[in-house]
């Protein structure tokens, strides 16, 4: 090799280097401070061990404006490339907030839209690691205009490939949105905040007072908002909640799910749910015990599990392969459906059918939830959206109902009239359109009306209503339900129709897309 050559490859190495060193050593140590890691450590964090490779590191802005050409700037404040989670490829852009503050502009954007493009085109997860301090403003409009690009490509892609974003500091104005259309948001508490206007504006505009923390932090929006769907303690800690979360999730739209084998007996006995679910429907229980007993290894993995806690959805196995698992928590609320559940369950509902993942659904509810603010708020519309997700998936679904199932609740839970494959009811399951208590008073309210013992009476009604009416019989005597099975006998039948539905293909009259009520 010439001399000459080697001058080249050395200058390469020099360049490469500069980039790689990013903002410089001040600013990486002021990063550390903060308590961040830099982007290239979190590829390192997130990504199995050397598999990262990066592409389009000398890519450079080209403004003149305020200063910019005097300025450089690093692999244009972010770092895109690919490499492997659990041996398998994803493609990968991290916000470098060291140069720049993470700020986007025109050719920034322009990277992250090619590691885009390049993961549809390779049916491949596409994961943002955003840190940044919004739109780059000395460009002006053609940084806005790359947020555009991103937006459009996270909403042409949406259900294509798996699409990840983890929020690593601020995001602010409309960096918010890419990270709204992805599939999933993950938020490290302390650290990441999300919001459309700061709290200066908005005390310039409104007279608030609120910190940024407070006004968009993860709690606030793992809790409160259900903007984001995991929150973790640390950066650490949150790539190792993206690396579980990737175990259950296809490739792209056309792959299955990643299997793995099951070790154990794939249709267990389960003793333990006889104790656990109380018969009388108005006792408590907590149904992630329920879901633990049913999954593999007791590995369930829940999703925004501090937002609408009376509903409970995420992902286990049943022998070796993803189920997405829905079910009402009679903890919270008595499990009865409101806005922000009927909101997390559509949601979930719809990305586990994107991606191919069947659904089970465990029903034990009295109805949606009464009152003022519920109706004023437009629960007719966000309840209709667990109807019309439902109605419109075509993976494999499932029900158990293990205790009430009342009224429209009832329908919207995946019953059969809404194309439910199977359902299975427990032996002390009520199905009705109430409960026999409520039932009783209207149908019977004569009778009581005019009884000596109105208390007696009324005690009777209510018996004589739920041996007629509220059991799984009458229901499976309509067809409603397929099989009334022993509870401890749950995962088998699970595990048995997962099975038997397994090559399921379901066809939709054809059209450009269906209106859910947004």
């Amino acid at each position: 090799m010439s001399e000459e050559m080697y001058k080249k490859i050395d200058e390469m190495h020099v360049k490469k280097r500069k980039v790689e060193l990013g903002g410089g050593e001040a600013r990486t140590q002021a990063q550390h401070q903060r308590g961040k890691l830099t982007a290239r450590e979190r590829i390192d964090l997130l990504l199995d061990p050397d598999t990262f490779i990066e592409l389009q590191p000398f890519v450079k802005h080209r403004s003149h404006l305020f200063g910019l050409d005097q300025m450089e700037a690093p692999g244009e404040g972010v770092v895109t490339g690919y490499g492997k989670i659990n041996g398998r490829i994803v493609y990968i852009f991290a916000q470098d907030f060291t140069v720049f503050g993470g700020a986007l502009g025109e050719m920034h954007a322009k990277k992250i839209c090619n590691i885009m493009d390049l993961a549809a085109k390779n049916g491949a997860p596409i994961i943002g690691l955003n840190d940044s301090g919004g739109a780059r403003i000395q460009e002006g409009v053609v940084s806005l205009d790359g947020y555009g690009h991103i937006f459009y490509r996270n909403s042409i892609y949406s259900g294509v490939v798996p699409q990840i974003s983890v929020i690593l500091g601020p995001c602010a104005g409309g960096a918010v949105y890419s990270p709204a259309i992805t599939d999933f948001v993950f938020m490290v508490e302390e650290t990441s905040q999300m919001f459309i206007t700061g709290p200066k504006v908005i005390e310039t505009v409104t007279g608030e007072k609120i910190s940024s923390e407070n006004l968009g932090g993860a709690r606030v929006h793992s809790s409160i908002s259900g903007n984001a769907h995991i929150t973790a303690k640390s950066e650490v800690e949150v790539f190792e909640e993206v690396r579980r979360l990737m175990q259950f999730l296809p490739q792209n739209c056309e792959e299955r799910p990643p299997e793995i084998s099951y070790d154990d007996n794939p249709g267990n006995w389960l003793e333990e749910i006889i104790d656990l679910v109380p018969v009388a429907s108005t006792k408590v229980y907590d149904v992630k015990k329920v879901l633990e007993l049913i999954v593999d290894h007791g590995d369930f993995f829940e999703i925004q599990p501090d937002f609408a806690r009376n509903v409970v959805v995420g992902f286990g196995r049943i022998n070796g392969k993803p189920v997405g698992f829905i079910a009402n928590q009679p903890k919270v609320m008595a499990g009865g459906l409101d806005i922000n559940s009927s909101d997390k369950l559509a949601r979930f509902i719809r990305t586990c059918d994107c991606f191919g993942i069947p659904l089970v659904t465990l029903i034990d509810v009295t109805g949606f939830f009464p009152g003022i603010n519920q109706e004023h708020g437009g629960i007719i519309r966000h309840g209709a959206k667990i109807l019309y997700a439902y109605s419109e998936a075509t993976v494999p679904k499932i029900s158990v109902i293990t205790r009430k199932a009342f009224g429209g609740a009832y329908v919207a839970l995946n019953s059969k009239a809404i194309g439910a494959d199977v359902v299975y009811a427990w032996p002390n399951a009520e199905i009705a359109v109430m409960g026999p208590e409520g039932a009783a008073n209207i149908i019977f309210a004569k009778e009581i009306e005019v009884s000596e013992d109105k208390v007696a009476t009324r005690q009777r009604k209510i018996t004589e209503y739920r041996e007629k009416f509220a059991n799984p019989y009458v229901a499976a005597e309509h067809g409603m339900v397929d099989e009334v099975i022993d509870p401890r006998e749950t995962r088998k039948y699970l595990l048995h129709s997962l099975e038997m539905l397994r090559t399921k293909k379901e066809i939709r009259p054809n059209k450009k897309h269906g209106n859910i009520p947004l």
